[in-house]
């Protein structure tokens, strides 16, 4: 990024940009002009602090950074991700069938699989090991094979297909097993399905919970071969060891090596989605990311959502010094959307050496967090207001809820919470941008409230299948094109697997009462493994 031309102009341009009110008293229209839409999405992006020449500049370093020519590379499926000589190809996850090349038709192949166990799952016709029907399925996964699939099904429960609202879908994730044990005190082990989500079928997180299951079933079945067919399907890309683990291959779903795991609810990873929802909601998720994947792929960069986003991330981090981020959905729908940003973004683009091997001398990406913005609103949100530090934000508001829902007795109070809703959300970002301006002017220093504060708001007619595929389709190009342009890989993640390694390696040690097996450690490891050890054998007088 810093060998680009347009460098200098936006370090020159951040020295000079005004406050966000004198931005607006220049340009009164640039409420309707600053603006992208794409795939049934609009960015309002006015409240951001750019203008003409900072616009300008931005597209210009797009273009020297590549952004074209490695755009074309992630459609056509070719090698992106260079650390691991793989291809990032999740967007052939939601090409239609139609449009599929022979390459890809290996995609409808798995979804055509996929439904086929749907349909047995959802009809009643897979049943447990004493013959009574499925109505309960737990999926065991962590990462991206947890938070994407979490994400929808929850996003989008309203939208389930009446044929499968009484099967109940749950997630569990934790390694403690806390999230777990919950739930096998309430599921009846004759009629709970288990899902095992890892693309390697090595994730210890997931294997664990996995092997308690597998106990936990073993306990009221004793014939093994039944219960594993009856109670358990696998989704990875390690074919050979899901059978090693003892899944029949018809209980197994696959993807392959150049989906990455946070980008891979699209693939079989989904399965809970198509189960809690139905397949045709599947399907219309897929569509409207393909939509958008549409957009991204012909748009002009200023016209263009993704690259704006991505655009205007760099702009904040690179030469306002803006490191942090917030998500803030007025939407409860999108509980769990900020969540699944944190994972997409900083897993992929929190990397501080190149993709020359070089250490960078420039900042990558944010630190990403957010709320529903209601909640927020009563939590983080004096910080934003009156904080001492800037920070970013990106709204998401719906236009349209609750119209369908005429034969409901209490339809007219839920469309004016949702107008209320939205007039805070719209309030929010004006206050955030105008501070004092916004309201009546009051001498009081202690209600005082500097404004400039730069937020994005992405405007949905309403949160549906398409529109909520189309949004994290969005992000997902956001941090492609912010990679570009930071010269470094976001399909790798290296920091994770480091910190799996020495996990291993630190648990045998604390199984070792013997002092000595810990004395290779610093001094901090050290000394809280031997407490630890001490504690759970009860000799400081902690709990035995």
């Amino acid at each position: 990024m810093k060998d680009c031309p347009a460098v200098p102009v936006l370090q020159r341009s951040a020295a000079r940009i005004p406050h966000l009110r004198d931005l607006f008293d220049s340009d009164p229209a640039r409420g309707h002009e600053l603006r992208a839409t794409g795939a049934g999405i609009t960015l309002d992006y006015s409240k951001q602090r750019v203008d003409t020449g900072v616009l300008q500049a931005l597209a210009q370093l797009a273009e020297q950074a590549g952004l074209s020519e490695e755009r074309e590379r992630l459609f056509a499926g070719e090698v992106v991700n260079r650390t691991e000589n793989r291809a990032a190809w999740h967007t052939a996850l939601r090409t239609p069938t139609a449009l599929q090349t022979t390459e890809q038709q290996c995609v409808e192949e798995q979804l055509q699989r996929m439904t086929l166990l749907v349909d047995r799952i959802q009809s009643g016709v897979w049943r447990g090991f004493s013959g009574k029907r499925i109505t309960d399925v737990v999926n065991l996964g962590v990462g991206g094979s947890d938070l994407g699939p979490l994400m929808v099904t929850h996003g989008l429960r309203e939208y389930s297909e009446p044929a499968v609202r009484g099967l109940k879908v749950h997630f569990a994730s934790t390694i403690d097993g806390s999230q777990l044990f919950d739930l096998l005190d309430h599921l009846n082990p004759e009629t709970s399905l288990f899902i095992i989500s890892s693309k390697s079928f090595t994730t210890i997180d997931t294997l664990s919970n996995a092997d308690t299951v597998r106990s936990w079933l073993g306990s009221h079945c004793v014939d093994e071969a039944l219960m594993l067919r009856c109670h358990f399907i696998g989704v990875s890309a390690a074919q050979q060891k899901m059978s090693d683990w003892g899944l029949p291959s018809d209980n197994q779903l696959h993807f392959w090596q150049w989906v990455g795991g946070r980008f891979s609810l699209w693939s079989a990873i989904g399965l809970p989605i198509a189960l809690a929802l139905g397949m045709s909601v599947f399907r219309r998720l897929l569509a409207g990311a393909h939509a958008m994947d549409e957009h991204f792929r012909t748009a002009p960069v200023l016209q263009n959502l993704p690259v704006m986003l991505a655009l205007l991330g760099i702009w904040n981090v690179n030469f306002l010094d803006i490191r942090a981020h917030a998500i803030l959905p007025y939407d409860g729908r999108l509980k769990y959307f900020p969540s699944y940003l944190e994972q997409l973004e900083m897993e992929s683009n929190g990397k501080s050496v190149g993709q020359d091997g070089e250490l960078l001398d420039y900042s990558t990406c944010p630190v990403l967090w957010g709320e529903i913005g209601a909640n927020a609103q009563h939590a983080f949100y004096q910080l934003l207001h009156q904080g001492t530090q800037s920070v970013a934000s990106d709204f998401i508001v719906a236009a349209r809820r609750y119209e369908a829902l005429d034969h409901y007795a209490h339809q007219e109070q839920l469309l004016a919470q949702h107008q209320l809703n939205i007039a805070n959300c719209l309030a929010q970002s004006r206050v955030l941008a105008f501070g004092d301006a916004a309201v009546a002017p009051d001498d009081n220093p202690w209600r005082r409230y500097p404004g400039n504060q730069p937020s994005s708001t992405l405007l949905l007619e309403q949160l549906g299948p398409e529109s909520l595929g189309a949004l994290i389709a969005a992000y997902e190009h956001k941090v492609f094109t912010q990679a570009v342009i930071w010269n470094i890989n976001p399909f790798d993640q290296w920091g994770v697997e480091l910190g799996k390694q020495v996990a291993l390696q630190l648990q045998p040690l604390l199984q070792d009462p013997d002092a000595a097996a810990v004395a290779g450690l610093d001094a901090s490891t050290r000394e809280l493994a031997l407490s630890i050890q001490q504690q759970q054998s009860g000799s400081e007088g902690g709990a035995a």
